[in-house]
């Protein structure tokens, strides 16, 4: 509400709650000197320990008073729990064979920057440009099985929805890149068989020229699996956009494939629209902005 005149001045209705025992409900964020506040309605029904846990917070475990014992045989062959980071070599995993077939997937990028510069420099050759405001964007193109497609991304705020079509929601639109905020989407894997491809990607909105100068991480971190991860290799292209991985359905399961492929749009062409016709999304695209 407003303070002054006592109206209200945004709201938003939670609904279609089931077994969730938590919620973020909303966020404040501050951009361009402007204090913004986004919707999110992102339920956990594991608890204030499964919400603290997708921020990054680690939660001890309880003490154990009960004698211990020894575990039921499974019913089911087993997961591999830990950590898998992919290469040029094994670029691709399972997310089923991971545990990870279910609930929400964060999807974070995290960046540094390994130079700064205040206006052109050099870097083996190459003519870069480097600022410290620099703003990434997060990006997904989606085509789900009944023929839908479209984009998740911060410009023309098509933040998506993480309980309804695409099931698909962008966090926000973080300026740091520091490894607990970066930018994050979350993927619905409830709803894993409505999905037939995702493309993440991440495009240069401003403050850089190209990725020359930044060292990048993803990490695709399933509510119930294991987590996964890769580097971006050094960009050696006057690139304003990089697709990171490609997550496709192949009838049971969600195969996530490492791209980490850095493109350059020609001349008039946004990044949107080159990522686009590489994949063949098909798309029509129209001028935006945040």
């Amino acid at each position: 509400r407003d303070a002054a005149r006592g109206d209200v001045a945004a709201r938003f209705d939670s609904t279609g709650a089931t077994v969730e025992t938590a919620f973020v409900l909303g966020e404040f964020y501050r951009r361009q000197g402007v204090w913004k506040f986004r919707a999110v309605g992102q339920g956990y029904d594991s608890g204030l320990e499964g919400l603290a846990t997708d921020f990054g917070i680690t939660v001890d475990e309880p003490q154990q008073t009960a004698p211990a014992e020894p575990p039921p045989a499974p019913s089911a062959p087993p997961v591999s729990l830990s950590k898998i980071t992919l290469t040029k070599s094994a670029p691709s995993v399972s997310l089923a064979k991971q545990g990870g077939s279910s609930g929400a997937m964060r999807v974070n990028l995290n960046w540094q920057v390994r130079k700064q510069f205040s206006g052109w420099g050099s870097k083996r050759g190459r003519a870069v440009a480097m600022h410290a405001d620099l703003d990434l964007d997060l990006c997904a193109l989606y085509e789900l099985t009944d023929g839908r497609k479209g984009v998740v991304q911060a410009l023309g705020n098509a933040y998506g929805a993480l309980h309804q079509p695409p099931y698909i929601h962008l966090d926000g639109d973080d300026r740091t890149g520091a490894v607990a905020s970066g930018e994050n989407l979350t993927v619905n894997l409830d709803h894993k068989r409505d999905f037939r491809r995702i493309l993440v990607f991440v495009t240069i909105y401003e403050g850089a020229r190209s990725f020359a100068d930044l060292h990048a991480t993803v990490t695709l971190q399933p509510q119930y699996g294991a987590p996964v991860d890769f580097s971006l290799d050094e960009c050696t292209v006057p690139s304003t956009v990089c697709a990171l991985a490609l997550i496709t359905n192949t009838g049971d399961d969600l195969v996530v494939r490492r791209e980490a492929r850095y493109l350059v749009p020609e001349r008039g062409v946004s990044p949107q629209r080159t990522v686009d016709q590489v994949y063949g999304w098909g798309m029509n695209w129209t001028p935006g902005r945040k």
